[in-house]
């Protein structure tokens, strides 16, 4: 059956496809979050095969999958890599009103230029063609940032990283910008058991005997240096919730000791680390004028079984109904306090929080920088038309939705950049029925030019990479 995505695809008026056919469409792509491999980047890697560039790795089409009742082995295991795209073939038919139905198929038509519906009757054709183009030169991964006009890319790293891949990319002047983001997850997380073996790797890299609390921010400004000097303009942080906790040096050096000591630190010591930890490191990205990126409020690894069998990221992540509104606060008024609060942006995977967020993002507006706080875009669960035009309604109720630094891929795969595409469609078409039922003037030029500042022209000035 044909492809039902033609070029009016989510455009519901007249409005809407002018403004996404004559103001959208031709923009650059910012994608400022996401999880790609610099090593693929700087490799110039070409994938063995449709399931290797397109499958592994993605936890959207898993889930699908392990819903319908198909076995893991066509998933994640040791079966066949074209055995497990009939797998996902067989599943497409069924994603139906899922957004995967549309990513699918938009992503092979704009990539492979298939115009069919993939079920399980052409899955061995559409393999096969997929791969003879996969095999070749053009479909090489710097070849495939260039197909879908990409301008700049952000990958998400840890801080001990020594960033030799992104280093390779720079010295060969790749006319992409392919930088590194701060993710600090692993300095966090004094609760896991490797906690003291990852400070002494990070105290052989910076040369800094980490025995307190300030040897601590030492070393971990010293990688902040190492990564600003690398291109890097963003850290990222995955946070159940905010942390603001109340602390003194010495009740954290306290909680140090303890764990240096092998003894695990309370829940209530968790968390008190962690908000100085925090509070130190929105000071550090407010001197060098990064972004501070907070996700909030996933429930990770929820299955254990999995979770032993696979490891993290199995796809067994869930929405999370943790308090935000008041450590958020805390955390944030603290750092403002100090003239130190970074630009942020504030992302909720919980869809009850979309205005507790934007609000919030209102709350510490200012210093000159426009939309310095935003409430980031649809995120995990909340990725798709419904939730992407919800965020957009939140930001225009209690904002400015003109000063949205717009979208993102949040993605590991490199097949993934229709999603932008996808997100522009549907905020034409937000704007566009807008216009048509006139509560909005008709006048396309000036919402035509909120539009392209929405897709590129915010983030761009918002970055400054």
């Amino acid at each position: 059956m044909k492809n039902f995505i033609d070029e009016n695809f989510l455009l519901e008026t007249e409005y809407a496809r002018k403004l996404y056919h004559e103001k959208a469409k031709f923009l650059p792509l910012i994608d400022y979050h996401c999880h790609l491999s610099a090593k693929d980047i700087a490799e110039n890697r070409i994938f063995e095969n449709l399931t290797q560039l397109w499958i592994a790795g993605d936890h959207y089409k898993w889930r699908a999958m392990r819903a319908l009742g198909i076995e893991e082995k066509y998933i994640t295991g040791k079966a066949g890599d074209k055995e497990k795209f009939q797998k996902w073939a067989e599943t497409i038919p069924y994603t139906l009103m899922n957004p995967l139905y549309h990513w699918t198929h938009l992503e092979l038509k704009r990539y492979f230029g298939i115009d069919e519906l993939l079920d399980p009757s052409n899955a061995g054709k559409i393999y096969d063609q997929c791969n003879k183009l996969i095999s070749t030169p053009e479909f090489s991964v710097r070849n495939l940032l260039r197909k879908m006009n990409v301008e700049v890319v952000c990958t998400t790293d840890d801080p001990a990283d020594e960033l030799e891949h992104h280093q390779k990319i720079a010295e060969e002047n790749f006319e992409i910008k392919i930088l590194p983001t701060f993710r600090p997850d692993k300095f966090l997380g004094i609760e896991q058991e490797d906690f003291n073996d990852y400070l002494n790797k990070i105290s052989e890299q910076t040369g800094i005997g980490i025995t307190d609390f300030q040897t601590l921010l030492d070393a971990a400004n010293s990688r902040v240096s190492y990564f600003h000097d690398n291109g890097c303009r963003l850290s990222d942080h995955g946070l159940d919730c905010a942390c603001a906790e109340d602390f003194t040096e010495e009740e954290i050096n306290n909680i140090l000791k303890k764990k240096f000591a092998g003894e695990q630190p309370t829940p209530a010591e968790v968390l008190v680390y962690k908000s100085a930890l925090m509070h130190h490191l929105g000071k550090m990205y407010a001197e060098r004028n990064w972004t501070m990126q907070l996700h909030l409020g996933p429930i990770r690894n929820t299955n254990t079984k999995m979770l032993e069998q696979l490891g993290a990221d199995a796809g067994v992540d869930s929405i999370g109904d943790f308090q935000q509104a008041k450590p958020l606060a805390r955390y944030l008024d603290s750092l403002n306090r100090l003239d130190s609060l970074p630009k942020t942006i504030l992302y909720n995977v919980n869809p009850s929080e979309n205005e507790v967020m934007a609000t919030m993002a209102g709350n510490f507006m200012g210093d000159t920088q426009k939309g310095k706080i935003q409430h980031g875009s649809a995120w995990w669960f909340l990725d798709q038309k419904d939730g992407i035009e919800k965020q957009l309604t939140t930001i225009s109720n209690m904002g400015l939705i003109s000063c949205f630094v717009g979208m993102l891929t949040d993605s590991r795969s490199f097949l993934s950049f229709p999603r932008h595409e996808y997100f522009r469609r549907i905020l034409c078409n937000y704007f566009g029925n807008a216009i048509q039922k006139r509560e909005l003037p008709e006048d396309l030029e000036w919402t035509g030019k909120i539009i392209q500042d929405i897709c590129y022209y915010n983030a761009k000035e918002y970055f400054n990479f």
